[in-house]
């Protein structure tokens, strides 16, 4: 045969008596030979780094008999991109191994994506959220190095984890998240803690949801580590916004002590028969009737439950262990205990981004917003809903739903923009939710995670205006509403309060307190419980005691001192 243009021919490696052996080896290359016909070389693009390769002739001749694997299989098989040099003899020389599959490219990225895809890799097999790791760090076992990084609580580590095994840079994998390789860097290094872009990424890279949860500590029983809360801004006195303590306001507060104890340690199931989708209604209904002790009292069961459902890790278990801390949340922010309320609302928010639902997240930033509002973080509350927005309208508004949520949070948008006294960016989204809830029914159905209606985003309008300081837009903007265009007694309610904060705000201590008169006859804890309307209170009894209704009021509410 004709020598090749770089002087090379190829030559069995076996001796003749092994010649049909030697066909199926790994044919080496020597200088100065010719290739054998009957043992045909296979080209270098068809080696197979899986394959068996032959006897090696420095064994034999040291007195070995086994096969060893050729150099270039075990360095293709780590998919290392260098290629080790083989021992030096007379008969063998450096073979090109064919490319890594892992590491071909095509137009659309990383080819092992589309085979890696929702799909399990052998790495994580195995691994379980409640294995333990006896000796972390020892040996190069991937499934114990897992459990390794688990264990240790570093969900970023773990996704570098399944990066590195399809064989993507961190690039690769910021083009399948739309962010840029930087993001991707800071995320794996831990210094990143937006959950749904870790979520979206530990998918890409095939890391099972338990682990990924196990990881993020979220199934554990230890208390969150929360930054402290800044001391609440003293509001605008010209717009009556103080901000009051809520320590000895109201008798749902005595009973605090026991939900505390079930945000430090998460308690039991409660073992109720009852399903867990009827008892968060059942919950939601005492919220609405205005029934603040009885539901204080149960949400640590709830809970516990939701908790206990959530094992099962699947995306709606962890959808409705958020709405019970969003409904957590709610009436902490409604009673006065911003601090509680604040590590409660990160939980639904983590939870809600773990389960990947937009609404439910919506649901969650709408209540970690308030707070931050009543921390005097309106900036940070406003880029929240702003998210928020965002998210609900990336679904299409294709139902009753999310249209629903989506001007829900624009009129939460609306009120946040106006506490930060940006006028123009309020009275722009106040009109735009008006807009989005045209359509809806008057009455939201039952169960509706936004009952939002065209007459609620009129109050809205009452508390958006109001909180600007301009009481004579706010009473006009309430001027069409009435009772019974609201479902709920906690809704009735909050229209006569809204409409007392305008008039006590435009200095009509009269109307105010007629205002708070009829709220505290449709719900007597709207008024006792409210800190802020519990300060109107105080106001009119100090300072106008013999007006028409404050002592009615009194007698109703209570002594507020």
């Amino acid at each position: 045969m004709t020598p090749t243009s770089a002087g090379w021919r190829a030559v069995s490696s076996a001796a003749p008596r092994t010649r049909r052996r030697a066909a199926r080896s790994v044919v080496r290359i020597s200088p100065g030979r010719t290739r054998s016909r009957s043992a045909p070389a296979r080209p270098p693009e068809a080696f197979d780094p899986a394959g068996a390769v032959g006897p090696d002739p420095g064994r034999q001749r040291r007195g070995g008999t086994g096969a060893r694997r050729s150099p270039v299989a075990t360095a293709v098989r780590k998919g290392e991109r260098r290629t080790r040099k083989p021992p030096t003899n007379s008969r063998t020389t450096r073979l090109r191994p064919a490319p890594n599959p892992l590491r071909r490219r095509n137009a659309s990225g990383c080819r092992a994506a589309q085979r890696s895809r929702g799909r399990r890799l052998p790495l994580f097999r195995g691994c379980t959220a409640r294995s333990t790791v006896t000796r972390r760090g020892r040996g190069a076992s991937g499934g114990r190095d897992v459990l390794t990084l688990v264990a240790r609580h570093r969900p970023g580590a773990l996704i570098r984890t399944g990066r590195k095994a399809l064989g993507w840079r961190q690039a690769d994998l910021g083009a399948r998240l739309g962010c840029s390789r930087s993001t991707v860097s800071r995320l794996e290094q831990g210094s990143l803690s937006d959950l749904a872009l870790i979520r979206r990424a530990a998918g890409e890279v095939g890391v099972p949801g338990h682990l990924l949860i196990a990881s993020l500590d979220l199934t554990t029983r230890m208390v969150p580590k929360v930054a402290d809360d800044p001391s609440p801004a003293q509001e605008d006195p010209m717009r009556r916004r103080t901000v009051i303590t809520a320590v000895g306001l109201a008798t749902p507060l005595s009973l605090l002590g026991g939900l505390e104890t079930a945000l430090a340690v998460t308690p039991d199931p409660s073992g109720s028969p009852v399903p867990l989708d009827a008892r968060l209604a059942a919950a939601r209904t005492l919220f609405d009737a205005g029934r603040h002790t009885q539901l204080v009292e149960d949400l640590p069961g709830l809970l516990g439950d939701a908790h206990h459902a959530a094992e099962a890790r699947q995306d709606v278990d962890y959808a409705r262990l958020s709405a019970a801390y969003t409904l957590a949340a709610t009436i902490l922010n409604k009673l006065g205990a911003y601090r509680q309320s604040r590590l409660v609302a990160d939980r639904a928010t983590t939870y809600a981004n773990i389960s990947g639902s937009p609404l439910a997240a919506a649901a969650a930033a709408r209540e970690l917003a308030a707070v931050l509002r009543h921390q005097g973080q309106e900036a940070a509350a406003q880029r929240h809903i702003e998210a928020a927005v965002a998210r609900v309208e990336a679904t299409g508004l294709n139902n009753a739903a999310q249209a629903s949520a989506y001007a829900q949070m624009l009129a939460s948008s609306a009120y946040t923009a106006a506490i930060a006294d940006d006028r123009d960016q309020a009275l722009a989204m106040i009109r735009e939710a008006a807009r989005a809830a045209r359509d809806l029914p008057g009455q939201a159905p039952p169960g509706r995670l936004f009952p939002i209606t065209p007459a609620a985003i009129d109050l809205y309008a009452v508390g958006v205006h109001w909180s600007l300081g301009d009481a004579g837009a706010a009473l006009e903007a309430g001027k069409g509403l009435h009772p019974a265009q609201f479902a709920t007694a906690e809704r009735k309610s909050r229209m006569h309060t809204d409409l007392a904060r305008a008039w006590h705000l435009r200095g009509r201590p009269e109307q105010a307190a007629a205002e708070l008169l009829k709220a505290a006859r449709v719900s007597r804890s709207e008024v006792r419980d409210r800190p802020p309307i519990r300060q109107i209170v105080t106001d009119l009894q100090s300072s106008h005691p013999r007006t028409a209704g404050v002592r009615e009021l009194t007698a109703l509410v209570g002594p507020t001192r």
